[in-house]
């Protein structure tokens, strides 16, 4: 299938890019590189460009005879996210908008979206299951979850089919050693401690240790990026027969920030500085998704389902890629 990836050249729509062409698929690349590298797309076909930008996206789906879409385009930092508002609801809600428009103008319906956990917010109940109410509490989150209507409505219509699936902590790097991730400014624990390790930071920081958890600190869903992968591939067979669904993927099971920095020490071999300080507004203290549904109706299995295994693979990207991709 000819399969436009938007956001193709960052974390998650690199090792998808990559997954594509290991699977036949035909990937065209699409990125501003605003955030991405050019130097993760590969082999892949490549278009330069933005999602405000209709004309091109119309072009670009018309010259490609593209077939489906992946958007992994978002922008992703809660914080960032409260103190700039208006740039998430810009790039996350009304690009997207843009590129669904030029979908419908140029007839491609299969449409893949790039979701998250963020959308339901502080949930009373964990697992975490699809049909918990949506109530986000930050601009990013509200922002995906207001994509995830707009998608729902267009669906109906009968001129959309469309997976949204709502990943918990994607984490870990392409086995290959090849594809990893680099984000700036980077947020992502499990990076941030590896950069501990490398003596690239000179202290971790626990926000919190006084929670309701076995040591004190939050419990999170780690779910490595190929298999995160490996469900979009799974997702975009589907829409073949049915035209909306809705997935969490995560692995089910959660670790605490300390069970996360011992890991990534064991893994290492280093040690370094660990601060403890106070919690953060907003931070709920267990987070973890049930992905029955996934498992049942995709047949979606996690080969990386270890946090050894997930923390080992970033590892040894960043050990080989100290200061990210050579751009």
């Amino acid at each position: 299938m000819r399969v436009l990836v938007c956001g193709g050249a960052g974390y998650i729509g690199s090792h998808m890019t990559a997954m594509l062409l290991q699977h036949g698929h035909d990937p065209v690349v699409f990125d501003n590189l605003s955030k991405g590298h050019r130097a993760a797309v590969q082999n892949a076909r490549f278009v330069y460009g933005d999602l405000a930008d209709r004309n091109l996206l119309v072009d670009t789906l018309k010259k490609y005879h593209i077939e489906a879409v992946m958007h992994f385009a978002a922008f992703i930092e809660v914080g960032e996210s409260v103190d700039r508002p208006i740039k998430y609801y810009q790039n996350n809600m009304c690009n997207t908008c843009n590129l669904l428009s030029a979908m419908e103008e140029t007839g491609v319906q299969k449409f893949v979206f790039s979701s998250t956990a963020a959308v339901y917010g502080m949930p009373d109940q964990v697992p975490i299951t699809e049909d918990l109410p949506k109530d986000p509490i930050n601009p990013y989150g509200d922002s995906k979850w207001m994509v995830e209507k707009m998608l729902h409505f267009q669906s109906q219509t009968g001129r959309l089919r469309y997976a949204s699936l709502r990943y918990f902590n994607a984490c870990g790097a392409n086995t290959n050693g090849i594809l990893g991730e680099d984000h700036n400014p980077e947020s992502h624990l499990i990076p941030l401690i590896i950069q501990a390790a490398l003596g690239q930071r000179q202290e971790i920081r626990i926000y919190g240790v006084d929670y309701p958890t076995p040591d004190g600190t939050c419990i999170r869903d780690y779910i490595h990026v190929e298999d995160l992968c490996k469900a979009h591939l799974l997702a975009l067979n589907r829409l073949n027969s049915y035209g909306e669904l809705v997935y969490n993927l995560g692995s089910g099971t959660g670790y605490s920030v300390r069970e996360v920095i011992q890991t990534v020490q064991e893994v290492s071999g280093k040690r370094f500085k660990v601060v403890e300080t106070e919690r953060r507004p907003g931070d709920p203290p267990v987070l973890t998704a049930d992905a029955t549904r996934a498992r049942n109706e995709l047949n979606w299995t996690t080969d990386y389902p270890d946090l050894a295994q997930i923390v080992e693979s970033a590892w040894i990207w960043h050990k080989n890629h100290p200061n990210g991709y050579e751009d």
